[in-house]
């Protein structure tokens, strides 16, 4: 896999997202073509206090994989942060470089919130999100997995 390392990414259209987008889609999602025009649009910047966008570049500093931490927008409670818009370019899956951008998010979601939430529907996130520590349940609206931080 060669060097890999977890960046912050302070303005997303410095990157080029095409190949993320484009396998993404290919993969039956499109969070990560809604991420983008929620940035472009600025209904999504992740720039409020406990917010980031974070990515994994690789040995050419390309983007690999890609996550965004939000307060809950589904909660009042500000205690409650999100990770949103998770992708894993596919010739990176299973070598643990989601791990390695989760565990990031997490230890930078720890300095703000008290629980941390996301919603997936796939078995195969599923087990990821539980192998690290979430816990599976709806006690949070629109979310299907839980961490007390």
């Amino acid at each position: 896999m060669g060097e890999l390392e977890v960046k912050k990414i302070y303005n997303l259209l410095d990157f080029d997202l095409d190949r993320l987008v484009i396998q993404s889609k290919q993969d039956g999602f499109r969070f990560v073509e809604r991420l983008i025009n929620d940035y472009e649009n600025g209904s999504n910047t992740f720039n409020n206090i406990g917010e980031g966008l974070f990515g994994v570049f690789n040995e050419e500093d390309v983007l690999v994989a890609i996550g965004g931490l939000n307060k809950d927008p589904y909660s009042n409670e500000n205690s409650i942060g999100r990770l949103r818009r998770f992708y894993v370019s596919k010739e990176y899956r299973r070598n643990g470089v989601g791990s390695l951008l989760a565990k990031k998010m997490i230890d930078e979601a720890k300095g703000y919130y008290k629980i941390l939430v996301l919603h997936t529907d796939t078995e195969q996130a599923d087990k990821f999100y539980t192998s690290l520590g979430f816990l599976k349940g709806d006690l949070y609206p629109n979310s299907s997995h839980y961490m007390e931080l």
